[in-house]
């Protein structure tokens, strides 16, 4: 037992998950689940997390007017890998301790990402509406095998994606600011600047963090720049794309097809490319494969313990 510090549990998935629910009560006595599935955010999450030390936080956006009202918060620990809804600068100026583990889902998302390439290559959803509309009709689509893939962001699911393509003999393209020499020398991965990669792939598929270097880097001036046949694949997030300059292109044909888990506002209600049918949406289920959650919930767990101040 890690002693006697109360801990709030904000999201839904984990609060309802009976193994990381066992697994934090053998650490910590004093826990409040999310068992009313409360979607928190504002003023709602800070009445959730009052009278806590702790925290696990899934979506749920953290930020200083949540952070200003609780001065006995001293941990956040992050279920999941993206950090674009914690304010760090606010999590600094208030002392708190961040609990976070890179790459705990790699592999949900990438198995993800190449599902989707495969099932728009093969159009796989298109098929599947006709079929259910009482339709018989052949689609001919292409190989995954000798594509040259695009891959935006090298990090834990970029390599992990890299990885799983070797089979299919990709020539694999990488945009990146970080270099990986040894892992680029490895695997025969080609790295080259942005705009290049976009118009040399028959898939780009989006591996970034959303902060604001990369918001919005996907505009209607780098979407021009693919191939009229190519896909554009975003299992990362959603803010990266500009969805209505996109769904002009996959209206217009000057685009193939685009497959997204993830949107600029969620969970999505309207969109212009909900309509198209060379579009496959998903709901945020990038890392909810059941290893995967249990492997992010794990993580927060420790990460209730090991921690650091944000620098």
């Amino acid at each position: 037992m890690s002693g006697a510090e109360r801990v709030a549990v904000c999201s839904r998935s984990f609060s309802t998950n009976p193994v990381l629910r066992g697994e934090l009560l053998a650490r910590y006595e004093r826990v409040t689940f999310n068992d009313a599935g409360l979607k928190l955010a504002g003023q709602s999450l800070a009445d959730f997390l009052q009278g806590h030390e702790k925290a696990i936080i899934g979506l749920e956006p953290v930020d200083g007017f949540v952070l200003g009202q609780l001065p006995e918060l001293t941990v956040v620990s992050k279920y999941g890998v993206g950090l674009d809804m914690i304010d760090l600068v606010a999590m600094r100026a208030h002392g708190k301790r961040l609990g976070w583990t890179g790459g705990v889902n790699r592999r949900s998302v990438s198995e993800l990402s190449i599902s989707f390439m495969i099932a728009m290559l093969r159009h796989v959803p298109r098929a599947d509406r006709e079929v259910r509309a009482g339709m018989w009709r052949q689609h001919v689509g292409g190989y995954l095998t000798a594509r040259t893939i695009g891959i935006i962001g090298c990090g834990h699911v970029g390599q992990d994606l890299v990885t799983l393509l070797q089979p299919f003999g990709c020539h694999i393209l990488v945009n990146d600011i970080r270099d990986y020499p040894e892992f680029f020398g490895r695997w025969g991965v080609e790295t080259c600047a942005l705009d290049d990669l976009l118009r040399r792939s028959d898939i780009v598929t989006l591996h970034v963090p959303l902060d604001d270097s990369t918001r919005g880097m996907m505009n209607a001036g780098r979407l021009a720049l693919m191939k009229p046949s190519a896909l554009l694949i975003n299992t990362a997030r959603g803010g990266l794309v500009d969805e209505a300059a996109l769904a002009s292109m996959l209206r217009e044909q000057t685009l193939a097809g685009a497959a997204f888990d993830v949107f600029a506002v969620e969970p999505l209600t309207e969109s212009a490319l909900m309509s198209l049918p060379n579009f496959l949406a998903t709901p945020h289920i990038g890392g909810s494969a059941a290893e995967a959650i249990l492997a992010m919930g794990r993580a927060a767990i420790e990460g209730l313990d090991r921690n650091e101040l944000v620098g």
